[in-house]
């Protein structure tokens, strides 16, 4: 069987330096202690870095019902239909998603 995804309509903003204050807004970045999503540095093979090592590239963990995801800077982060967030790669989020005027 073929199935075809039903037109939803989701809030999605890209990940990166220049859109942190809208992310922190979009995602209710906190701390994962309190079921937030936090930011946090990634290592050049796009792993989260232990708290308090830095590096120029950034993260989002995103706590889900399947556990932690990773949101790397260039990554969408979605927030679907019943507010859940998902991190998507650009590739698969052109592929899957168009601008609305909704």
């Amino acid at each position: 069987m073929k199935f075809r995804k039903k037109p939803v309509v989701v809030d999605a903003l890209r990940l990166g330096w220049g859109t942190w204050s809208e992310m922190c807004e979009h995602a209710g970045v906190g701390r994962l202690a309190e079921g937030k999503p936090q930011g946090c540095c990634v290592d050049a093979e796009g792993k989260a870095l232990p708290d308090g090592q830095a590096s120029e590239r950034m993260g989002l963990l995103i706590p889900t019902l399947e556990g932690l995801m990773l949101a790397v800077e260039g990554d969408w982060v979605i927030r679907g239909v019943t507010g859940e967030l998902c991190a998507c790669k650009p590739d698969v989020f052109e592929l899957t998603y168009e601008l609305s005027d909704a």
